[in-house]
């Protein structure tokens, strides 16, 4: 009997459940407006987690000892409730609806547990189909990295990366960053709800860029497969610096979505010699969808 005789449906691979990680700071607005749009393009639920950063262990010589947080409990509430009424508070402004029990469709709803550190976000985001960050370009005030890497590096799952200011249009017309990498090609299938609905689907590689693997036109063909209109080209990087081509090429194609795979080489190696993804996290002015 076919799957969708016995109940299945063809094509569940939606983004019906969204994490915001909230921290009150400058960039929160694009967050949730981003969110947004995407909620609305798929009836999601989306919701909203207080959080804050992780406090490290201190190892002298061979004890590890903890480090207190400096936030007293009090301070702590006081963060928390920000976070909320700022999430809680765009929402109504939105008039989106608190999801309760039996509810579908758009709606939000907002973690209960108070601030939580980056850590718990890594974990937590498992169960959801992506997590709506903001740019980490390393001003004071903005998103930080942390939070994103735990995104990336711990939850599994897509995570869409806010411009500072959301663009009129999202998901119109996506630029995938192919370099032929693993965690391209899981940024791929992440991105596949937003591919069936784009207008024009572009696989942008950069020549002598990338890893031994299928060509772009190849990708290319395999999206066809799924119904995804999509096409492939190759342009030189004559800097040698890809992720400024990269988004050079993203914004003359008009570009409202970019798809990359993150750190396809270690964080520590682009710590010291840059690369393509800390290049783009910093300084993309278009939503951006990763995976590692």
């Amino acid at each position: 009997m076919p799957l969708a005789e016995k109940g299945f449906r063809r094509d569940n691979n939606l983004m019906k459940s969204i994490l915001v990680p909230i921290e009150d700071h400058g960039q929160i607005d694009s967050q949730l407006e981003l969110a947004l749009l995407v909620g609305r393009t798929f009836d999601s639920y989306i919701e909203g987690l207080a959080i804050t950063p992780d406090y490290p262990v201190v190892l002298p010589v061979d004890i590890a000892i903890g480090v207190p947080s400096p936030l007293t409990p009090e301070n702590r509430f006081e963060m928390a409730q920000t976070c909320r009424e700022r999430f809680e508070g765009f929402m109504a402004t939105k008039q989106i609806s608190r999801s309760s029990a039996g509810l579908s469709g758009l709606s939000f709803g907002w973690r209960q547990d108070g601030l939580m550190e980056d850590a718990f976000l890594g974990a937590y985001g498992r169960v959801f189909d992506a997590i709506l960050v903001g740019r980490p370009d390393g001003s004071n005030g903005q998103t930080r990295l942390s939070t994103v890497e735990a995104a990336l590096f711990e939850t599994g799952r897509p995570v869409l990366i806010a411009p500072p200011s959301v663009p009129r249009t999202f998901g119109e017309v996506v630029v995938i960053a192919w370099n032929r990498s693993t965690e391209t090609a899981r940024a791929v299938l992440g991105a596949m709800p937003l591919l069936k609905k784009a207008r024009r689907v572009v696989v942008l590689e950069l020549e002598d860029w990338g890893v031994p693997g299928p060509s772009g036109a190849e990708l290319a063909r395999s999206l066809r497969m799924h119904d995804v209109a999509s096409e492939a080209i190759t342009v030189p990087d004559p800097t040698d610096r890809a992720g400024e081509t990269i988004l050079k090429e993203a914004a003359a194609l008009g570009c409202d979505l970019l798809v990359k795979g993150a750190y396809t080489q270690s964080r520590l190696r682009q710590m010291f010699f840059g690369g393509a993804t800390s290049h783009i996290l910093s300084n993309t002015t278009i939503p951006v969808l990763m995976a590692h």
